[in-house]
């Protein structure tokens, strides 16, 4: 049995999810999180599934959320539906569930958030509310899991029984007679098809496209269906869209007169009302957010996320140095003591311990996040980056990218519009993602002592310039023209749940632990084995003698005027692609630190401070991981994805080319 869970975004609908099924699925609190439709199985039910689709709005195929949504019901044809509504919005979400109801499909209404109804002394006639829908009505309180067991239980009757909402009726005058009359016209096409008739003829009324192709309607038809829809336009003096709006609202309206009882907004409501004043002020929304950015750095990396990555440190290397011990005494194979010791442990050690400090980081900006006020930030942002061509909404995919820029890219099918889409992918890289933490942490111990914060900082604020940059060059050349206008909602300030935020951190550590115990695992053996023999095979007592300073020797003077030419370095960016962490693996197992309190060290003698900050916006601009590309091309197409990571390699080289050109002109060393 399969069942599809539908509402509007910020409704609560993923934290249903989870409760539901038990599912470790973050949850966040910012329009278009839900990319893709996730499932996963009713706990206590093993033949019964919930699927999570995207939050929409409605079932017109504007976006790419409300094309996976219409898909899903039209050709899954789900057993059931559970459409999750805010009780403390109800007029609005409304809007989608009388959609539904038109699908003919078991369906349960899921009224969501009535625990914030009741504690401001508002309430709804949930009886007389079920008795005009048609529909089974359960209150819920999702984040509370109050509720949700009474709900699957009562949406599993419903599919079993196959009852299908009561037919409303409730158009009048010109919609209503261009509706039956459309109805008449295409019923044969839409049972073939197992299309409800009233549902096909709405959409249709709408000037749905892809409707119209999948009934197969032919040109006779598609034009008495024209000729009706403009005689309903001309006598109600408007558009066959805001027609069907006005009908649809003005039912809402009359449901919502006799059975919803407002005393005034909730707590949650007047309390984001207040506290919008502040954060999203003409004048002090960017400063406040670049304020409460840099405290979040301030406390990752130079507080909290850095005293438990030294104290991670501390555990690796003791480990190191009982194992490189025990290895001795037992007389272990020298080959196989450099493997473990020099390759395994300096590599994936070496990466290991800054798992504390993503993780810190996740935590901070899961709160804010699930918190509601990244959505603000994203509406802050709209008006700066239409000056680069791109609506507030394509905020949402650059924040993702903070993290990591492979769901970030795939963040971008929220986006309405194709250039818009193709715009963002291209400009999302160049947030800097957290696999480049390591390469940071390590650079700025080394050559900035003291510093780590403000370097941190500067690096992510420099992707941030270059990203607007980038913007405005390719505004005026490639991706000529306007963003589509940005409509957005703004949902409640609410405390994060303990769950939802440690669910977020075991996700970001168990990603980052996959990564070291996979990839970076493999590139460091294989680094290692490149390092420790020559082309005849033979094990060198030089790593400069070795496969691997051939091959970087060969690349090294690309990077020359870069002012780190050395094969060490170079070659450190190659294995980058594989994954960003391996950076510093590469650079631990080439410099032969033994363990990551010697790395800083190692690389005083292969970079000077200058040097030091050249490679720094090399690693933070040039071409993301093979995995991030792939994404690219997924999204767009190989040649996008080859545009995109030469795009971005040749800002790379011209920025780290001027850091250090005018470094050496002003004498800084």
């Amino acid at each position: 049995m399969i069942f599809a869970l539908i509402g509007n975004q910020n409704c609560g609908k993923t934290t249903l999810f989870n409760q539901l099924t038990g599912s470790n699925q973050h949850v966040g609190n910012f329009p278009g999180v839900t990319v893709e439709k996730k499932e996963g199985i009713i706990r206590k039910r093993k033949d019964v599934r919930v699927v999570d689709l995207p939050g929409i709005y409605s079932l017109s195929p504007y976006t790419a959320e409300e094309v996976v949504t219409r898909d899903f019901l039209l050709k899954e044809k789900p057993d059931g539906i559970i459409n999750i509504v805010d009780a403390t919005n109800i007029e609005r979400n409304l809007y989608l569930t009388l959609q539904l109801m038109e699908l003919n499909i078991p369906m349960v209404l899921a009224l969501n958030m009535m625990d914030e109804v009741r504690s401001c002394g508002n309430s709804i006639d949930i009886q007389k509310l079920k008795q005009m829908l048609g529909i089974p009505i359960i209150p819920i309180s999702a984040s509370k899991n109050e509720g949700v067991d009474e709900l699957a239980n009562r949406a599993i009757r419903a599919a079993q029984e196959h009852s299908v909402p009561q037919k409303l009726d409730f158009c009048k005058g010109e919609v209503h007679r261009a509706i039956h009359s459309i109805a008449h016209i295409v019923e044969d096409q839409a049972e073939q098809i197992g299309v409800p008739v009233r549902f096909a003829a709405t959409k249709l009324v709408e000037g749905d496209e892809p409707m119209m192709e999948q009934l197969g309607l032919s040109e006779n038809e598609r034009d008495i269906i024209g000729h009706v829809t403009d005689e309903m336009e001309k006598t109600l003096g408007t558009d066959r869209e805001a027609a069907l709006a006005d009908m649809r609202y003005t039912f809402i309206e009359m449901l919502c007169k006799q059975c919803v009882h407002k005393h005034g907004d909730t707590k949650e409501q007047q309390r984001s009302i207040k506290i919008d004043e502040v954060l999203t002020h003409k004048y002090f929304a960017i400063p406040i957010f670049i304020v409460i950015m840099s405290l979040v750095f301030w406390l990752t990396f130079g507080v909290i996320g850095a005293a438990l990555s030294n104290l991670l440190s501390l555990g690796i290397d003791w480990l190191t140095s009982v194992v490189d011990t025990g290895l001795a005494n037992f007389g272990v194979n020298a080959m196989i003591h450099s493997l473990i010791i020099d390759g395994v442990f300096a590599g994936v050690g070496s990466v290991l311990s800054f798992l504390p400090i993503i993780v810190v980081l996740f935590f901070f900006l899961s709160l804010l996040e699930d918190s509601g006020y990244m959505a603000r930030v994203a509406f802050v942002m709209d008006k700066l980056l239409r000056k680069i061509g791109l609506s507030g909404r394509s905020f949402v995919p650059m924040l993702i990218g903070f993290g990591c820029s492979v769901p970030a890219i795939m963040a971008t099918r929220t986006l309405s519009s194709e250039r818009d889409r193709r715009m963002t992918i291209l400009l999302t890289p160049f947030m800097s993602c957290s696999a480049k933490l390591p390469i940071y942490a390590v650079f700025s111990a080394a050559f900035f002592p003291g510093y780590e914060a403000l370097v941190m900082i500067s690096l992510y604020v420099l992707g941030m310039i270059m990203a607007v940059l980038s913007g405005l060059l390719l505004k005026n050349t490639i991706f000529r023209g306007n963003p589509v206008p940005f409509v957005m909602e703004l949902p409640a300030y609410r405390l994060p749940s303990a769950k939802s935020l440690m669910l977020h951190m075991w996700d970001k550590a168990k990603d980052f632990l996959h990564k070291a115990f996979t990839v970076i695992f493999v590139a460091t053996i294989v680094i290692w084995a490149l390092q420790s023999f020559d082309f005849r095979l033979n094990m060198v007592q030089n790593s400069a003698d070795s496969m691997l300073a051939a091959i970087g020797t060969l690349i090294a003077p690309i990077f020359k005027p870069l002012g780190f030419g050395n094969w060490m370095a170079s070659t450190a960016l190659i294995t980058g692609l594989t994954a960003k962490e391996a950076v510093v693996s590469t650079l631990a197992i080439l410099t032969g630190a033994g363990d990551l309190s010697t790395l800083p060290g190692m690389l005083s003698g292969l970079f000077t401070p200058l040097t030091a900050v050249s490679f720094l916006c090399f690693t933070l601009l040039y071409m993301p991981c093979v995995a991030a590309m792939a994404a690219v091309r997924k999204e767009t197409s190989w040649k996008g994805a080859l545009a995109s990571m030469g795009f971005q390699t040749a800002i790379a080289w011209v920025v780290a080319f001027l850091v250090f050109q005018v470094g050496s002109l002003l004498g800084l060393h």
